[in-house]
This record gives C-alpha cells, sequence and structure tokens, in this order.
C-alpha cells in the first residue's frame, strides 16, 4: 500500500511525520500521524500506543497540544494518531450540519446504516487497516496499547474490549463510558447503527465489560470540572460495570481539571508509563 508523506518535523531526537493513504476500509484517503521516537533510528522494533482522539479532532489535536513525544522519546514508544472519520467530498455527514456526528466524530463503530456503512467502518479501519500498514512500514514490535479522549476513550474501550488478545494496555481520559445512555451515543449509535438498541451494546464499554474474559488493567482520568461530567460521559457507569464484573479500573477524578488538552497533557505522563510498563511485560 502507498504511503504518501505529508509533513516531517523533528522532536525530541525522533519524528513526528504525518501520512496519506487510501483507505479500502473506509473508501476515501485518510490521514494518519506517526511519532517515531530516537531508538526507531536504531534498528529497535518499538511497541506502539495507538491514540484515538474526541469529536470534532483531527490525527493533529493530540500531537501538538498532548506533549507526549518527550517521554515517549524516553520510554522508546512509537505513537500512532489516526483521524477521527472518514473524509472527503463523497463522505456524507450530518445533515444538519452538526459538529457531534459525522466528519469528526465516526465513534469507532462499524456503521449498518446507509447512507453511512460504505464509509463509517472506523473500528475495521483503527483495529485491522491501519496496524497492519504500520506493521508492514514501520519498526514496531507486536505490542500494541491503545488510548483516547472523550469519543476516542469510548473508541479505545470498546476496540481493546472486543478483541481479545489484540492489545496489552488501555487507557482512557474522560471517555464516553456509556453511549447507550447519553445524547452523544444515542445519536452516533441510532444513525449508524439503526433504531435496535440490542445491536448497540457491543459498542458499549458498560456492557463489554460484562461479557469479556480479558482482564487487562485499564487506567482512566477523569476532570471533576468537565463540562460533559454528567450528561455525556458518566463514568460511575463505567465504575459500576468493573465492580460488577471484578474487571481492574482505575478510574481517578482529578479536581479542578476539565475536559480540554490541558487536562489530557496534565496526566500523558501517567498514561504513557502506564502502557510502556504493561508492554514491555509482555
Amino acid at each position: 500500500m502507498t504511503l504518501e508523506i505529508v509533513s516531517s518535523n523533528k522532536s525530541f531526537g525522533g519524528w513526528h511525520k504525518r501520512y496519506r493513504h487510501r483507505s479500502s476500509t473506509l473508501n476515501c484517503d485518510m490521514v494518519f500521524a506517526v511519532y517515531l521516537p530516537p531508538q526507531a533510528e536504531q534498528g529497535a522494533r518499538l511497541p506502539v500506543l495507538y491514540w484515538l482522539s474526541g469529536l470534532t479532532c483531527t490525527d493533529e489535536n493530540f500531537m501538538q497540544k498532548a506533549g507526549a513525544q518527550r517521554l515517549a522519546a524516553e520510554l522508546g514508544l512509537i505513537i500512532v494518531a489516526p483521524d477521527t472519520s472518514p473524509r472527503g467530498a463523497e463522505v456524507p455527514g450530518d445533515p444538519d450540519g452538526a459538529w457531534d456526528f459525522g466528519l469528526g466524530a465516526g465513534f469507532y463503530v462499524n456503521a449498518t446504516q446507509e447512507p453511512y456503512a460504505r464509509h463509517y467502518r472506523m473500528h475495521d479501519y483503527v483495529v485491522h487497516e491501519l496496524p497492519a500498514l504500520i506493521e508492514e512500514n514501520f519498526p514496531v514490535s507486536e505490542k500494541r496499547g491503545i488510548s483516547g479522549h472523550s469519543m476516542g476513550g469510548h473508541g479505545a474501550l470498546v476496540c481493546a474490549l472486543r478483541n481479545p488478545g489484540r492489545y496489552q494496555s488501555i487507557s482512557a481520559f474522560a471517555p464516553i463510558s456509556n453511549p447507550m445512555a447519553c445524547p452523544w451515543g444515542e445519536k452516533a449509535l441510532g444513525r449508524y447503527l439503526g433504531n435496535d438498541r440490542s445491536r448497540w451494546r457491543e459498542w458499549d464499554a458498560c456492557a463489554l465489560l460484562a461479557e469479556t474474559n480479558e482482564k487487562l488493567p485499564i487506567l482512566v482520568d477523569q476532570g471533576d470540572r468537565d463540562d460533559f461530567l454528567v450528561n455525556q460521559l458518566k463514568p460511575e457507569a463505567l465504575q459500576a460495570a468493573a465492580r460488577s464484573a471484578g474487571y481492574p479500573l482505575t478510574l481517578r477524578l482529578q479536581p479542578g481539571y476539565d475536559h480540554s488538552y490541558y487536562f489530557i497533557a496534565s496526566f500523558i505522563d501517567d498514561h504513557l508509563r502506564h502502557h510502556a510498563e504493561a508492554l514491555s511485560a509482555h
């Protein structure tokens, strides 16, 4: 598969690079970002952390705002950041032009409803097509972690819980924990998957926690001043589901923090170390 370089910037002795490619899963051109720490130029095959961003974001938000490159360079951790939805003139968006559905809001599911089913298969893109591309073109090992923010936190949890053995570490910042029971989730799941709510369960982390046999420890950080905390994110539902399932979840409610990248940048080092420790242990 052909990769077209979009940009390349030196960072903490490594390289932040953006690439464009044609996605057969999404039926459109996609851009993703990779941070390659200095060790990547020394012949080492390194673990990779996939970062999934939230509503309205692209691959650029995390790479520019989170400040992850410094510690990733120290830990020898490759970071891959895909876009948050398919893109292009041929890709349908929200019919009302809203920001919380469609372009920039793929929700990391495989759509079954028209007109979205042809393009909106972000789960398969993130879990299968993109890692195959990364493993073919970059010096990565088979050790994979996954993390994300908000909609991307939901995506990270769901991708890992639906695919046991695929990842060796999981974390999330302010994830949409119970999308079946919040406005963002109900809108996205209803339009992408249809009105049969029983089909939504396989895309809801709270439901999946009750069914998985794999028990990878999950680290979640959530700000207590987050404007979306009560109506959209519902971390208490995730905590209750984990407790009921006997699942190892560390949920940290961080006083004074909101939903922004100031919050993510404040705790990203803890998450990178969480992943590096798990990935080096496998």
